[in-house]
C-alpha cells in the first residue's frame, strides 16, 4: 500500500451497493445483521452511495454506525447524483425498491456541497472521511464523459480539495468502473484515492499497465471494488452488472478448474489477487447476509499455493508480471 495519500484500511473492507437492494431486495433486519456480522469481524471501512437504492445504503449504513465509536471505523461516500422526491423513484439500473426519491447526474460545485450535506443527513453522522466522484465515466456516460470531466474538474474536484484542505474530509478520488477517468484525474488534478470496480480481477486487469504504476509513484491509492465481477467470480451469471458474455463465462470456468486442482474457493483467489498490489489499499466484495460476511473474511485469510498463480500464468489467464499473494 502506498502511503503518501490517506488512505481506506484494508485489506477488507464492506461495499455498500447489495444493501441497496441492487438485484434483490434486502430487508431491515438482515441488513442490520449484515453491517454488525461486518464489524464483529474487525471490518472497519465502509463504502456506500446515495446511488445505492437512492439513499437507501446510507440510511442503513447510517442506522449502525451511529453505534460504533467513530474513531474506530472510516467511512466514504460518493458525490455526482442529487435526489429529489418522487413517489415512483426508488427503482435506477440494479437497484430495486430503493427509496422513493428521483436521481439527478450533477458534477457541478454547488451539487457537491448539497448532495455532501443530504448524505450527512442520511447517514446521521457528523464526519465522512473520503469521497468519491461517481461514474465520471464513459460506462455511464459515453461520450459526454469528457465534457462531464471538465465540469468536475472545475466543480466537484475543486469542492472536494477544499473540503479536503480545511479538514472536512481526509481525502478525494473517482469511484468508476472504467481506467480511462482516473488516469485522466491523475494528470489533472491532485485526488487521493480511487475506487475503482472490476478493472483489476482475475478476469481482467486493464488497470495493471499503466493506471496502477502511476498510482504507487504518485502515492495515490486503489480500493478495489467488484472483485467478483459483480458476481460471476461468486456464482452468479452476471458480469459488469449484466448478463455476463460466453468468453468471460468460459474464463471464468478456466480459473475454477484450476483452483479446483488446488483445492482453493476460487472466490478466495479473487480476493487475495486483488489484494496483493502494492497500488491496492482495500478490498470491497459486497455482502447480502451475515454468512456472506463471515465468508468474505474466510477466503481473504485462506490458504493459496504459490502453484496455483504459477498456473494460471502458465495457461494465459494472468500476465506473467503481475504481481500475485505470497
Amino acid at each position: 500500500m502506498t502511503d503518501a495519500h490517506a488512505a481506506p484500511p484494508g485489506p477488507l473492507g464492506f461495499g455498500g451497493a447489495p444493501l441497496g437492494n441492487m438485484f434483490d431486495t434486502v430487508d431491515e433486519d438482515t441488513a442490520r445483521a449484515t453491517l454488525e456480522a461486518a464489524w464483529d469481524e474487525g471490518v472497519r471501512y465502509f463504502d456506500t452511495a446515495p446511488h445505492y437504492g437512492a439513499g437507501l445504503s446510507e440510511h442503513r449504513f447510517g442506522e449502525v454506525l451511529r453505534t460504533k465509536p467513530r474513531d474506530a471505523f472510516t467511512l466514504s461516500t460518493k458525490v455526482g447524483r442529487l435526489l429529489s422526491p418522487d413517489p415512483d423513484g426508488g427503482n435506477d439500473g440494479p437497484f430495486k425498491s430503493g427509496l422513493p426519491f428521483e436521481q439527478r447526474m450533477d458534477y457541478g460545485y454547488d451539487a457537491t456541497m448539497r448532495s455532501l450535506d443530504d448524505s450527512f443527513q442520511r447517514l446521521g453522522l457528523a464526519r465522512i472521511d473520503f469521497v468519491y466522484i461517481h461514474d465520471l465515466a464513459p460506462d455511464h456516460l459515453g461520450d459526454e464523459w469528457h465534457e462531464q470531466f471538465e465540469i468536475a474538474r472545475d466543480g466537484a474536484m475543486k469542492a472536494l480539495t477544499r473540503l479536503r484542505d480545511e479538514g472536512t474530509i481526509r481525502g478525494w478520488g473517482l469511484g468508476v468502473n472504467n481506467v480511462e477517468p482516473c488516469e485522466r484525474a491523475l494528470a489533472e488534478a491532485d485526488p487521493d484515492v480511487f475506487l475503482l470496480a472490476g478493472r483489476y480481477s482475475l478476469l481482467n486487469q486493464p488497470a495493471l499497465e499503466r493506471l496502477f504504476p502511476n498510482c504507487v509513484d504518485r502515492g495515490v491509492n486503489v480500493v478495489v471494488g467488484g472483485p467478483y465481477n459483480s458476481g460471476l467470480l461468486a456464482g452468479r451469471s452476471t458480469y459488469d452488472y449484466a448478463e455476463a458474455p460466453q468468453e468471460m463465462v468460459d474464463r471464468r470456468d478456466r480459473l475454477d478448474a484450476i483452483c479446483r486442482r488446488h483445492d482453493v474457493d476460487l472466490r478466495a483467489a479473487a480476493l487475495q489477487f486483488c489484494a496483493a498490489h502494492p497500488a491496492v489499499a482495500s478490498v470491497i466484495p459486497g455482502a447480502k447476509g451475515p454468512d456472506r460476511v463471515h465468508a468474505n473474511v474466510d477466503l481473504m485469510r485462506a490458504t493459496i499455493p504459490s502453484g496455483l498463480w504459477d498456473e494460471m500464468k502458465a495457461e494465459g489467464l494472468l500476465p506473467q508480471d503481475v504481481p500475485v499473494p505470497g
